[in-house]
């Protein structure tokens, strides 16, 4: 007990040192939530972490975070070492970004998860597939995947806020199809909205 209790207090202070944007109160609560989800977890990476299930469960009551698609990539963009599940240290540097992060440090964050295979690179496709994912549930006769006139079509008629959309197709700066980071960071300046513009993936306001 005394040799758990030890290695507790050496994971906190360690996790405490490496956080920049949670006190030690605050570290020691996410671990103490991390340790609740791993004992929930029922997979072979108990102990170790939880896996995506868990997360997906976690963030979608405590952060409003509904869209299974949008949380997938959210999973991913935490799970930095790819194994498949979340450690402790994963945990709380994701949640410091999720919660706490500078606009620098979300926008980096939501250009991994529009970044589907992970080039560095947002194509037309990949904006049009976060796009798909993040529209109301679509009628058996629609095909969103016709192409761009179909597609705006459908999202003017079940999204407010595609003039967002829009505005993001028009901040390709060097009209090559596709958005570097530096595209979408000198559009984000210019709109912070446009963070979300492909689907949820920071939590609701509450």
């Amino acid at each position: 007990a005394a040799m758990s209790r030890r290695g507790g207090k050496h994971r906190l202070d360690s996790l405490t040192r490496s956080s920049k944007h949670f006190n030690k109160n605050e570290v020691e609560c996410l671990v103490k939530l991390f340790d609740t989800l791993v004992a929930r977890a029922s997979s072979h990476f108990a102990g170790a972490g939880f896996d995506r299930t868990v997360f997906r469960d976690t963030l979608h009551s405590a952060f409003g975070m509904t869209d299974d698609g949008v949380l997938d990539r959210v999973f991913s963009t935490f799970d930095k070492d790819n194994n498949g599940t979340i450690t402790v240290v994963e945990w709380v540097e994701g949640l410091g970004v999720l919660l706490r992060g500078t606009l620098e440090e979300k926008m980096k964050y939501c250009f991994a998860v529009y970044d589907l295979n992970g080039d560095g690179y947002i194509s037309r496709e990949e904006m049009f597939q976060m796009l798909k994912n993040s529209l109301l549930l679509q009628s058996a006769d629609e095909e969103p995947d016709e192409g761009i006139k179909d597609l705006v079509e459908i999202a003017l008629k079940k999204m407010a806020s595609i003039y967002l959309f829009v505005t993001f197709l028009l901040q390709d700066y060097d009209h090559d199809g596709k958005l570097s980071f530096t595209d979408f960071e000198k559009a984000v300046r210019d709109e912070n909205l446009l963070l979300e513009a492909f689907g949820p993936c920071l939590p609701d306001i509450k």
